[in-house]
């Protein structure tokens, strides 16, 4: 067939034939196990975000993850909260908890007493960041505090046995002095006894992988699980990314254009790029995931039952 007859705008089938075929993503094996997924939820700051957040904890509760996080602000800032939100998922539900803790603008004193007190009430697993601190806290005296996440890992293993997670940066840490400094922090936290990290979120794919082949250079083998986050205000996730260093591609914002006042269809169009991200993943061999909810179910609970995780039964009563 000649060029000319290719590229014929009135011969649409011969110029759709003529250009490369890509074959679609593999669809899951019947006997191959689900992903494990993980869920971070944020305490509560009225009744109504309770009210919603629980929402949220219920629907979410049935798919069985493997543990879900409660977030933490730096300083303690929302200690009560997050306390509180913790021992009730760990007492009404059957989730497994992990109480965010952050080191920065506290004392070992008194963050070590924060972690015997999940320990007395508990809770097993601690995810131990740093934390940025808010504006007007007041910083600790040099050699009072934990100077970085690594060192709270390793004061939490002498606090307890806790299950230790961290988080990992696949574009680097903003604060950090070079990408090969921030990934020997990131090994320093899992050889000192953290067992599992969670990445900073990504929208391009290939930055999560060009970072697992640096992790693996490293001599890094712990899990590196993707931390996705499904996008409906685009505007609130530029914000966010701008303060995380996570990258936005142009093409982000394209799929959001014009939608300011459509949240329905801002939804779907969030569904469909958060899944064809943990669809590619997947397809790459990813079975672990870890998604910040926003406190919402909805776009979760979709992305999830596209992996392939379905509701969980209830137990039969006695």
């Amino acid at each position: 067939m000649s060029h000319e007859i290719l590229h014929d705008p009135a011969r649409p089938v011969a110029r759709w034939l003529s250009g490369r075929r890509f074959a679609g993503l593999p669809a899951p094996e019947g006997d191959l196990a689900p992903p494990r997924l993980s869920f971070e939820f944020f305490p509560p700051r009225t009744e109504a975000l309770e009210t919603q957040l629980w929402s949220c904890i219920r629907r979410l509760e049935r798919l069985a993850p493997r543990f879900v996080s409660v977030t933490y602000g730096a300083g303690g800032s929302t200690q009560a909260r997050t306390h509180a939100t913790v021992s009730r998922i760990l007492h009404e539900t059957a989730l497994v908890p992990a109480a965010h803790l952050t080191c920065v603008g506290a004392t070992r004193e008194e963050i070590d007493a924060v972690a015997r007190r999940y320990w007395a009430d508990g809770v097993r697993h601690i995810v131990a960041l740093r934390g940025d601190a808010p504006e007007g806290l007041a910083p600790v005296a040099a050699g009072e505090g934990y100077a970085d996440a690594a060192a709270l890992v390793a004061g939490l293993a002498r606090v307890a046995p806790f299950e230790i997670t961290v988080a990992a940066y696949p574009e680097t840490h903003p604060r950090a002095a070079s990408p090969v400094a921030d990934l020997d922090h990131l090994k320093r936290k899992l050889d000192l006894g953290a067992t599992r990290a969670i990445t900073q979120y990504f929208f391009d794919t290939e930055v999560y992988f060009r970072f697992l082949d640096r992790c693996l250079k490293a001599g890094i083998t712990a899990p590196i699980v993707p931390g996705i986050l499904p996008v409906s205000n685009f505007a609130q996730a530029a914000r966010f990314s701008a303060l995380c260093g996570a990258s936005i591609p142009p093409w982000l914002g394209r799929m959001f254009e014009g939608l300011d006042d459509d949240a329905e269809t801002r939804r779907m169009v969030a569904a469909v790029i958060a899944a064809e991200q943990v669809r590619l993943l997947q397809a790459n061999g990813v079975d672990e995931f870890h998604f910040y909810t926003l406190n919402r179910a909805d776009l979760t609970y979709a992305i999830a039952h596209i992996l392939g995780v379905r509701p969980v039964a209830p137990a039969a009563s006695a």
